[in-house]
């Protein structure tokens, strides 16, 4: 799921009980590919010049995550990772993997 910012993102350090973080439920059901609208997009900051490709905002459980990130890593043929809602593929298959999810059922961009 994406990352929401709340209140205590910049708390450092506080003598109050109830500024205490509190953790976000997890998703107990994946929405089906038809209600799902995923962001795909390219991305190279922070990983050395190398592209990569997002696939952003899925909503589902981690299990439903990781299997749709080892389905596109097998059809690419590459690796990557899943979590926190976001799927990571290495290299730049964005045009491909589009096409492969709208033949999945998914909406994209």
């Amino acid at each position: 799921m994406a990352k929401k910012l709340n209140s205590f993102q910049s708390l450092v350090y506080s003598t109050n009980p109830d500024a205490i973080r509190q953790e976000e439920p997890e998703v107990t059901e994946t929405l089906a590919p038809q209600d799902q609208k995923l962001k795909v997009r390219l991305d190279s900051k922070k990983r050395a010049g190398k592209v990569v490709t997002l696939i952003e905002n899925f909503i589902g459980t981690d299990e439903a995550l990781a299997e749709l990130g080892k389905k596109l890593k097998t059809k690419c043929g590459t690796g990557g990772s899943a979590k926190d809602g976001i799927i990571i593929i290495q290299g730049d298959y964005k045009n491909k993997i589009m096409e492969w999810l709208k033949e999945w059922g998914y909406k994209t961009n």
